[in-house]
């Protein structure tokens, strides 16, 4: 059984491997596969110069992006330590010490992972004052989407149908886009990586505003853990809880450029730490035909090792893209971490000297809620007015896979 004492490290090779890193100053791969890329010319690597159009890596338009919008939404079944208690053999004490939760929201009733998305878009537009149809781009990161191959294009269309207030609509799939009225086909495409998707989705608009000239994105973080979790196992079912959070990035003159710098990491050698893989016996043997249909195991992890894996590698990801931003954490005003545990939040802000007044937390009320974590701290910190137009912001997502990253954001 797994064990809520922590959040995890499997014992990563001590060989560092290539890492992807973005700043002001364009792409940047580690380990010496290229130093720089410079966003007028061409490709800087080890001694040798290759103009942009031998490059497989597009060149760079003179333009940075800006975060100017953001929601969140939960769904309305408050579950806590205590309610947890009548099912498992734990208590309020034993979960608040060990995790720092308190509470969950679970999905119930007609609640799903796309109403979520769409209600935390729908507030990000609104405050980003941008209307659907002025998107180029939809990105849902969430790797517990209502269909295989995806959420996203769905969203889009669910989207239409609240602003527009068409609640019949609201319940339909894309067979009914047409009749919604939609006048653009915006791109929309799902994003797969657990607690770290929301990092990966940021540095993925980025590069759309800033390598392919797209003015709008919306990137939501939403993910529905309740389903896969295993409701006897206090080592997990404790943890999770289910939300959406979003963003609106938009195109900006490079000079108010927004997002500073990525640092971006993943070791499949430690997924055996933490994953939901598919149920081996049931997919027949190599001989039967047609198979079994698959279905997924409930999460499985090891808390212990997931907990090391975090606070060793989470802050010196954040160092790293520190100092690709050309900034130390001095200059930083919020630390924000993917809420997975306090003790990680805890121990990282420790290492890196983050005062506690600094650092972002909500973990209390809604539990780990996956890709949705980050931004919905961040909604609930805009929104408070704690984070304030032009505030730094170092945000680290880490999880299954396994992945992290780290990004250094301007708010505002």
């Amino acid at each position: 059984m797994a064990k809520a004492s922590g959040f995890f490290t499997p014992s990563l090779r001590t060989k560092i491997q290539p890492s992807i890193g973005v700043s002001r100053s364009g792409f940047c791969l580690s380990e010496g596969i290229f130093k720089r890329v410079v966003c007028s010319s061409g490709i800087e690597s080890a001694g040798t110069h290759v103009s942009s159009s031998q490059s497989r890596i597009p060149k760079l338009v003179n333009k940075g992006c800006k975060l100017v919008g953001c929601g969140s939404a939960v769904p309305s079944l408050s579950v806590s330590n205590d309610d947890l208690a009548k099912i498992v053999d734990t208590s309020d004490e034993w979960i608040s010490v060990r995790t720092g939760i308190r509470n969950r929201r679970v999905i119930s009733g007609k609640e799903n992972l796309r109403n979520l998305a769409v209600e935390a878009a729908k507030k990000a537009l609104k405050m980003a004052n941008v209307e659907p149809d002025d998107l180029d781009l939809i990105l849902l990161c969430t790797s517990t989407p209502e269909d295989i191959f995806g959420d996203a294009p769905k969203v889009l269309i669910l989207l239409d149908a609240y602003l527009n207030g068409n609640l019949f609509m609201l319940w339909q799939s894309c067979k009914v886009q047409r009749e919604l009225g939609c006048t653009k086909s915006q791109l929309a495409h799902d994003i797969t990586a657990a607690c770290s998707g929301f990092v990966l989705g940021l540095f993925s608009a980025s590069c759309y505003i800033k390598g392919g000239g797209f003015r709008n994105v919306l990137v939501i973080g939403a993910d529905v853990m309740s389903r896969f979790v295993d409701w006897t196992d206090r080592g997990t079912c404790i943890l999770f809880g289910d939300a959406a959070g979003a963003v609106v990035l938009q195109a900006c003159d490079a000079e108010e450029d927004g997002l500073l710098s990525f640092d971006l990491h993943s070791d499949g050698e430690g997924a055996r730490h933490l994953g939901a893989p598919i149920n081996d016996n049931e997919n027949g043997s190599v001989l039967e035909f047609p198979p079994n249909r698959p279905s997924y195991a409930c999460i499985q992890m090891n808390g212990k090792e997931v907990f090391r894996f975090a606070v060793r590698c989470v802050p010196q990801s954040i160092e790293s893209a520190l100092e690709k931003a050309g900034l130390t954490a001095s200059n930083i005003d919020w630390l924000l971490l993917h809420q997975a545990n306090q003790r990680i939040i805890d121990a990282v802000a420790t290492r890196l000297e983050f005062p506690p007044e600094k650092v972002i937390s909500n973990l209390a009320n809604y539990g780990n809620t996956s890709a949705a974590s980050i931004p919905l701290a961040l909604d609930e910190a805009v929104r408070s007015g704690k984070v304030k137009p032009g505030h730094t912001i170092t945000a680290a997502g880490f999880g299954a896979g396994l992945t992290w990253g780290s990004a250094v954001i301007r708010w505002g």
